[in-house]
């Protein structure tokens, strides 16, 4: 059947639709204590549960998992409803969805961020939220940590530690009908097989070095002394230690060309 799609046993095809006096009343109802509408009125929001998952798809977790934790933003979200307010159901109801399944994501995932980072964290976007309002603007690192009385290390920390992780295979955008992800973009200029290479031969030259060149290629470049310094510790003119060290370098260079 075209437009059906089943979900925790959901067939989404057959969902009812509330007209907005018709939400206002279930709500009405469902706050005072009325189970049918409350029941309905999770019914006929549904669909918009499903609207927000989409936007989570793809994080490894199974939809029907998102499914039901959206649903239980969704009942959240018909509790606690201010009826007074003169909004819509759904610019209320998608917030709250969407937090709910932000918290199970994170929760849920493999990278366990401590309770006092998250805590720290929540203040931070709190103090975000109202700096903005009254500025008029994205208040800085700076300002948010003079706020909360935090090193500014503290808030980039709290800040970076509830960001969702972002999979490798994330498209990024798509080129002649191809999807380019996260990895295609990130590139590894050390770790590639000609460096490889180059480390090995570089390794196998200096194994070829006399003990004592060796040693002066060691304290001059790892090291970092200077050649007098070499020659007062090794015993030999500072002329001596020039003439090893450009021997040495240069069978090196003859070794991996």
């Amino acid at each position: 059947m075209q437009g059906k799609v089943e979900l925790c046993g959901v067939n989404t095809s057959k969902l009812p639709v509330l007209k907005n006096a018709e939400m206002r009343r279930l709500l009405e109802l469902a706050q005072s204590g009325d189970e049918s509408a409350r029941e309905k009125l999770i019914s006929g929001n549904l669909r918009l549960v499903l609207s927000v998952i989409q936007k989570f798809s793809g994080r490894g977790e199974s939809m029907d998992d998102l499914f039901q934790v959206g649903c239980i933003g969704l009942i959240k979200a018909i509790d606690c409803f201010d009826l007074s307010q003169n909004v819509q159901f759904s610019t209320y109801g998608v917030p709250m969805i969407s937090g709910e399944l932000r918290r199970f994501l994170r929760d849920h995932s493999a990278v366990r961020v401590s309770r006092s980072m998250r805590d720290t964290a929540y203040k931070v976007l709190q103090v975000k939220e109202r700096l903005t309002s009254e500025l008029g603007r994205e208040p800085d690192i700076e300002q948010i940590a003079r706020e909360l009385e935090l090193n500014r290390s503290d808030v980039v920390f709290a800040l970076d530690a509830i960001c969702e992780p972002v999979s490798l295979y994330e498209p990024v955008y798509t080129d002649s009908g191809e999807n380019v992800c996260v990895m295609d973009q990130i590139g590894d200029s050390r770790n590639t097989d000609e460096h490889w290479l180059e480390q090995l031969a570089l390794g196998e030259a200096v194994e070829k070095l006399t003990e004592r060149e060796k040693q002066i290629l060691s304290m001059r470049y790892y090291s970092g002394k200077t050649q007098m310094e070499v020659a007062r510790e090794i015993g030999i003119s500072q002329a001596q230690v020039s003439r090893l060290e450009k021997n040495a370098i240069d069978r090196i260079k003859k070794e991996i060309q």
